[in-house]
């Protein structure tokens, strides 16, 4: 009897395995280029004495939104990293924000994981 109930199962495992009813058929559209396209996020970063940088190239506070808006024309989706100093002001971090919001740019804030207590 063990042996019957130990085929009837195998049979109904092998036979579930070939019958997928949750597959999706997509006839999916072919490209010219193959080439995949590499989306580089810009990086902003504000330093300990407050000087801006724009992918580590030094600008003034007062140039970073043409700077920033020359950058990303043409872009899709622009992207932006932010690296701030933790020792700054926040308004210097709220300043760029608006800036990225006006240009409608995403803004990632960058952050450092903290240390193991232990180490």
């Amino acid at each position: 009897m063990n042996d019957i109930m130990f085929f009837l199962m195998l049979f109904f495992l092998i036979v579930s395995t070939m019958v997928n009813p949750n597959i999706i058929k997509l006839m999916l559209p072919n490209a010219k280029s193959s080439k995949q396209m590499m989306k580089q996020p810009i990086t902003i970063s504000v330093d300990g004495a407050g000087q801006y940088f724009i992918d580590r190239q030094p600008t003034t506070a007062q140039q970073l939104e043409g700077e920033l808006q020359r950058r990303i024309q043409g872009a899709e989706s622009p992207t932006a990293v932010l690296r701030v100093d933790a020792s700054l002001n926040v308004q210097k971090l709220v300043d760029i924000l608006e800036i990225g919001n006006r240009l409608k740019i995403k803004m990632v804030m960058a952050t450092q994981a903290q240390q193991a207590a232990g180490k």
